[in-house]
């Protein structure tokens, strides 16, 4: 089954992400995203890449494995173990949702447990 452009553009995101790469979330965030996580809500395109840049500051190093994805019309489910600075190990599902731009328009992270 072929990939769907939304997961497609999930997969880079995560890619850039890792990457710390702010001026592709620029490209990737819609004006009115939404971001969310266990720690904060922000709305809006400045505060959300305002939170990406700390998250970027505050890592020497990120890396992400994409362990299992979900997806329907307009949202990707992606389960994903994210190392930071080699050592933090953090299992997060990120549930990504994106406007008809093929933008993101909402990302819901959620705090899990490294345990299968």
């Amino acid at each position: 089954m072929a990939k769907s452009i939304n997961l497609c553009t999930c997969i880079f995101y995560l890619k850039k992400y890792a990457e710390k790469d702010l001026d592709a979330m620029n490209q990737l965030f819609a004006e009115d995203i939404i971001l969310r996580d266990w720690k904060i809500r922000v709305e809006g395109k400045k505060l959300a890449l305002q939170e990406t840049q700390k998250n970027f500051e505050a890592a020497e190093s990120i890396a992400i494995d994409v362990l299992q994805t979900y997806e329907n019309s307009d949202t990707v489910a992606a389960e994903l173990k994210i190392t930071v600075n080699e050592t933090e190990e953090l299992y997060v599902v990120d549930v990504i949702t994106f406007n008809d731009a093929n933008q993101i328009s909402a990302i819901r992270a959620y705090l899990g447990r490294g345990d299968h």
